[in-house]
């Protein structure tokens, strides 16, 4: 079942990985996230900019109703309509980006839902699974279901596949 996926945008050219596991399967055992990258490109993350280049990659329903932004950052896309995302030079700075994933997190998940497993799987899960604080701290200090309550957070928390809708 392995196929070859060949990637040129404009942050890799000549890339390629394998698709190794079934698109949505067999995921590691303490990676359980609450959304698919197409429901995350729907809700409104990264501020509509992030995959504006990379669309050839994905299955193309992933962005039929994805809520994009060609030329920049615009936080009004976003589901909270706050800027919950740090510049990709910071991610660099704290040695973030693994050099398969030049865009960093999302990158990494949307491959590895796509059937990818590689080298970085093990260090992506560990950082997914400490924005559990970010949970514990909406459901210590905000009513169920108030969006008004720490809207970064919440913002943030769906940039990592966790539903805080339902915190």
């Amino acid at each position: 079942m392995k196929r070859k996926i060949i990637v040129n945008d404009l942050m890799q050219k000549n890339y390629f990985y394998y698709l190794t596991e079934q698109m949505g399967k067999n995921f590691h055992s303490d990676f359980k996230p609450q959304l698919t990258p197409k429901e995350m490109l729907e809700l409104g993350v990264f501020g509509g900019k992030y995959m504006t280049d990379c669309k050839s990659e994905f299955p193309k329903d992933w962005f039929t109703k994805a809520k994009l932004c060609e030329t920049h950052h615009d936080a009004n896309l976003n589901y909270f309509k706050v800027n919950a995302s740090k510049s990709l030079s910071y991610w660099k700075a704290k040695d973030w980006i693994y050099f398969e994933d030049p865009r960093g997190w999302f990158q990494w998940y949307c491959r590895y839902y796509m059937g990818r497993r590689c080298n970085d799987d093990e260090r992506q899960i560990k950082r997914w699974k400490q924005m559990k604080r970010h949970v514990i701290q909406l459901q210590k200090n905000c009513l169920k279901g108030d969006y008004s309550c720490r809207p970064k957070q919440r913002q943030a928390l769906l940039h990592w596949a966790i539903d805080s809708r339902k915190l």
